[in-house]
């Protein structure tokens, strides 16, 4: 299982590095649409949605659509948007719980988490026209959280985060991640090098509190949209979301933290014009 980890990592890294690197728009675009209709379409089977391969396609069509047009659509209402769906639609159901996968409720949360993923994947395109620097450290900044608190998690985690929904996350893990990416957002204001990242453009614009504060929401975005995911494939009895990324799970496994965190960066750099 280990050398299929590795070995499909390397190979994810040999395609997306080149295009990161190489600033191109349409490049970048088209291989985020077709993970978009990946994660699409593990979402819909999720959901036990019919036509899920038609649907997963209109949304990445949408998507590189919206990327590459230059009319006046507003980004900054679909990241608000994605943001407001999180905490009044789907955070709920980390409480409550999900209905039952059949009932027009499971349908709605169906839409409401699929305009979410969009909303992601529009962000990360976002992100990515601003600066390569800008996105990659927003990236970090999630696999930072998740990091921390795995081993924070290990060495301390005593009370249970989400028992029914993920027993192995616990509170002092979260925190002990929030407080990695704390750290790390500290390092960017100190080292020049780490002068274009995102924690250090807040802390240009807004301030030290400022910056702390969104560390903090950012952390918290990133266990939640982690637990969510979870709690979708535990209602259909699903351990990954699909099997398209051998050693991985699906798209869905590699980027549940990131689908709330990325609106909630660009809502902040486009806000703030960072």
């Amino acid at each position: 299982m280990l050398k299929t980890r590795v070995i499909t990592a390397l190979v994810l890294l040999c395609i997306l590095i080149p295009i990161l690197m190489s600033g191109s728009p349409i490049a970048f675009t088209a291989a985020a649409g077709l993970f978009l209709a990946a994660a699409m379409w593990e979402s819909q089977r999720l959901f036990n949605k019919p036509g899920a391969i038609p649907i997963s396609i209109v949304w990445a069509l949408a998507f590189v659509y919206l990327s590459l047009q230059t009319t006046t659509f507003s980004l900054p209402t679909l990241f608000t948007v994605c943001v407001l769906f999180w905490v009044f639609g789907l955070i709920p159901s980390l409480k409550f719980g999900l209905p039952a996968v059949t009932s027009f409720a499971s349908g709605l949360i169906s839409g409401v988490y699929a305009v979410a993923i969009f909303g992601c994947f529009i962000a990360m395109n976002y992100l990515f026209g601003k600066s390569t620097t800008l996105l990659l450290s927003t990236l970090v900044l999630v696999w930072i959280a998740d990091s921390g608190a795995y081993f924070v998690g290990k060495a301390m985690g005593k009370r249970k985060l989400a028992p029914s929904i993920s027993p192995g996350k616990s509170w002092e893990g979260a925190i002990g991640g929030a407080i990695v990416v704390i750290l790390f957002a500290g390092l960017c204001v100190f080292v020049p090098a780490l002068h274009e990242t995102l924690p250090y453009k807040i802390y240009a614009s807004q301030g030290g509190l400022v910056m702390v504060l969104s560390m903090c929401l950012i952390s918290v975005a990133s266990v939640v949209g982690d637990l969510f995911e979870s709690l979708l494939k535990r209602r259909v009895g699903f351990k990954d979301s699909s099997h398209l990324l051998p050693g991985h799970g699906g798209v869905l496994d590699r980027i549940d933290a990131l689908i709330p965190v990325l609106p909630l960066a660009a809502l902040l750099v486009s806000v703030w014009s960072l």
